[in-house]
Order: structure tokens, then C-alpha cells, then sequence
């Protein structure tokens, strides 16, 4: 017990005072070991044979496949394409960066490659038709993270790893959510720009001129749209694995960008592999701790009291399933999304289908909670790095940013939480649970 408070305030000393997090997390695990008397010499083997699993594969595969995406043109070729539905709308250019940070979340499954991709992309063309610029990088910190939803996702592969779940069950569960969301940021998006005269829209087109511009954007958008087929039609399918599907995104990524769209050279590629080596070494490090740590919560019991503190208060379900959620938007907001995940889903799913809630709900669950973390201040990682990509001011970004959370993320996570249909229902025709 007492070392389990150590360990715990060991993490949120050395978190606060900017030490990195792999780092942050492999000291707590340290003082949990030498406080509760434990012989390290098991844990060790543990960590490495959690954190030798194939599937762990698929993460540094689909960010490479993200990043090579990004920098060989297919994600500015399913923006020309989307464009040409919404551009007449005031705020359709709004819609048309949400559809598109789907579309590329389809593709890629990492929140930070959507969000530099599409914001790099559609954020200039904004800017010059005269939309604001903090609504355009509150949207953009939001729009990005349906990467966390619309699968393949990083995040619920991590949670299918640690749960002991089905990776295409946990996909298939932030379907529903993740459209639910794309549609209400959209909306959210047009009504606070109704009213704004300051936007250009684009210029109107014949009806014979707007269908040979759709055939032209089509025909050039064919090999950016193959992508998400592939990889999800295979995943979906039965024919491959999130592994091979990641591979697959990676190798069909370099001929489509180099022969093709004519963005990547040598030095792209070369940028590409060393920021997704790096990246996974972190994200490598931090599973060896996290899961080491993890395991010691468990032997410490830490789930049963974490129950036993919430029904202490009250006993109505839908009570402490709120209780969770306020626990896991903290989290979101302290953390970034794949730290969060290590360290909560150990501790947290127990508790959770103690309380009667399908395991492949709460992955949707916690996926929502997530996001709505990442853009709540007063951390909020992914406002902050909306901010910097999009160039605006965080005071800026404040007011829409409250009104994409009132009124886009928490329905959204109300509707999940409570209404099991949502992430459950798709999952269930699959015969998947």
C-alpha cells in the first residue's frame, strides 16, 4: 500500500518537474520495487515478453506509412477531392479538414501525423479565405485526434495488446463514435462561422464544369483512396493482420509518393524512417516500464481499491461510470494518448467490467475520453501543438475550442458511455464479440 503511494507520487514529482515520460515511468516503477521489498529479477523477463508481441510491429510500421504519406502528397490529394463537395459552404472548408483528418486517420492511425499532414495542408488555404485563425487551430487539435477512432488506430492496438482483447473488435468499436464526432465537430464548425462575413468561398461552377473537375480530382485522388481500401479492407476482411496491413501501408506509401504524386526523394525517406525509429524506440522503452509497472499494481491489488474508493461514495453504476471517465479525461490531459493508455488500462479495465461494462465499449470509451483530454486545457498536449502548427495564439483558440467540447466531444462521449449500441453494435455483426 504505502508503496504503491510512493511510486505514484514519484511519477507526478518527476512528471511535473519535465522529465521526459519514459524516463518518469521507469522511476516509479524503480521506487515501487524498492519500497515493496520486490525481487526485480522476474519483473525484467516480464517486461520483455510483453513487449516482444509481433503485433507491437504494426506501431512504428504505420507511423512510418503516416509519415511517408504525408510527406509524398496523398493526404493533399484527399483534401482537393473533399473540397469540391463543401467548398460553396460558409465553414465548409472547416468540414472538409475534419473529413479529411478521417480520411488520413483511416490511413495512417496516428493523431500527431494527421494533425501535421492535413493541418500543414489545409490550414494555409483557410487562412487566405479569411477564416479566423484560433478556429482554425482549435478545429484542426480536434479534427486530428479521430486518429485515436477511425481505425486502424495506434492506440486501440496498444489496448487490444494489454487488455487481452481483439484488435478488429476494438477497431471496430470507435467506428460508430468517431462518425458521430466527425459530424458534430462539421456542425459545431459551420454554426460559429454563419455569421462571419470575412470568408471567401470558392468561386461557383457550371454543374458541367464542377462534374470535370470532380473526374479530374477523382481520377488524381484514385491512389490516395486505394490506401484506406487496402489497409482496412484486408484488416476487415480477414486477409491480414494489423502487421501486415501496417507493411503494406509502408511499401504501397514509397512507389504512389515517389512515381506518382512526386513527393518523396531520398531525403524524405531517409527524414521518414529515422523519426519512426525514434519513435518507436520511446514508445518501446515506455512499454518495457509501463508494463513492469503495471504488473506490480495488480500484485498490490491497486485495481480492487480503486473499486472499493468508488463505491465507497456510491453504488449506482451509471454514478461510477462517470467517475471513471472524469479519471480518464485527467489522464488525457497530463499525458499524452499512448502514455495514457499504458498506464490506465491495466488498472482501470478491471474496475470497468466489475461494473458490468463490455471490454469493447470501454475501448471506445477510453478512446473518446482520450481525445477530449488532449484538447482540454489547462495541459490539453494537442491544443498546444495545434497551436504551434497553425501559428495562433492559445487565447485564440479558447472559446472555439470550449464550444468543440461542449457540444461536439461530450455528447459524443455521453452517447458512447451510455448507449452500448454505438461501439458495440458493429462488433456484434462481425461475430467479433
Amino acid at each position: 500500500m504505502n508503496a504503491v503511494f510512493i511510486a505514484v507520487a514519484v511519477l507526478l514529482i518527476v512528471l511535473i518537474i519535465g522529465v521526459p515520460i519514459p524516463l518518469a515511468f521507469f522511476a516509479s516503477t524503480l521506487s515501487i520495487v524498492y519500497f515493496g521489498g520486490y525481487d526485480y529479477s522476474f519483473l525484467l523477463p516480464y517486461g520483455y515478453n510483453k513487449a516482444s508481441s509481433i503485433i507491437l510491429t504494426a506501431i512504428p510500421l504505420f507511423i512510418l506509412a503516416g509519415s511517408l504519406m504525408e510527406k509524398g502528397g496523398i493526404g493533399e490529394r484527399l483534401v482537393n477531392l473533399v473540397e469540391i463537395f463543401v467548398g460553396r459552404i460558409k465553414g465548409g472548408l472547416g468540414a472538409v479538414m475534419v473529413i479529411s483528418c478521417a480520411l488520413f486517420g483511416a490511413i495512417s492511425g496516428s493523431g500527431m501525423a494527421t494533425l501535421s499532414c492535413i493541418g500543414s495542408i489545409m490550414l494555409p488555404r483557410m487562412y487566405a479565405a479569411g477564416y479566423p485563425r484560433g478556429h482554425c487551430a482549435a478545429l484542426i487539435s480536434s479534427a486530428s485526434l479521430l486518429g485515436l477512432l477511425i481505425p486502424p488506430s495506434l492506440n486501440m492496438i496498444l489496448f487490444a495488446w494489454i487488455g487481452g482483447q481483439s484488435v478488429l473488435a476494438s477497431f471496430m468499436a470507435t467506428v460508430v463514435p468517431g462518425i458521430i464526432l466527425i459530424c458534430l465537430l462539421s456542425l459545431v464548425n459551420i454554426f460559429l462561422l454563419r455569421k462571419n462575413n470575412n470568408i471567401i468561398l470558392t468561386d461557383h461552377m457550371p454543374p458541367s464544369e464542377w462534374v470535370k473537375t470532380l473526374g479530374k480530382r477523382t481520377k488524381s485522388a484514385i491512389p490516395a483512396l486505394v490506401a484506406p481500401i487496402i489497409i482496412l479492407g484486408g484488416i476487415y476482411g480477414g486477409k491480414m493482420t494489423p502487421t501486415e496491413a501496417a507493411a503494406i501501408a509502408v511499401f504501397y506509401s514509397v512507389p504512389v509518393g515517389w512515381f506518382i504524386y512526386k513527393g518523396l526523394n531520398k531525403d524524405s525517406i531517409k527524414e521518414s524512417l529515422l523519426s519512426a525509429g525514434t519513435t518507436a524506440g520511446v514508445i518501446m522503452i515506455m512499454l518495457f516500464s509501463v508494463m513492469i509497472l503495471s504488473r506490480l499494481y495488480v500484485m498490490e491489488n491497486v485495481p480492487m481499491m480503486i473499486l472499493n474508493a468508488m463505491t465507497a461514495v456510491t453504488e449506482d453504476t451509471k454514478i461510477l461510470i462517470l467517475m471513471v471517465n472524469l479519471f480518464l479525461i485527467i489522464i488525457g490531459m497530463i499525458m499524452d494518448d499512448t502514455s495514457a493508455i499504458l498506464l490506465t488500462t491495466p488498472i482501470i479495465l478491471p474496475v470497468v467490467i466489475s461494473l458490468g461494462i463490455d471490454p469493447v465499449q470501454y475501448a471506445a470509451i477510453m478512446g473518446v475520453n482520450l481525445g477530449l483530454g488532449c484538447v482540454t486545457p489547462p495541459c490539453a498536449p494537442f491544443l498546444y501543438l495545434g497551436s504551434r502548427v497553425g501559428g495562433a495564439p492559445i487565447n485564440e483558440m479558447l472559446k472555439p475550442t470550449l464550444w468543440f467540447i461542449l457540444f461536439a466531444w461530450i455528447p459524443t462521449l455521453i452517447i458512447t458511455t451510455y448507449v452500448p449500441e454505438v461501439s458495440l453494435f458493429l462488433p456484434r455483426i462481425m461475430g467479433l464479440i
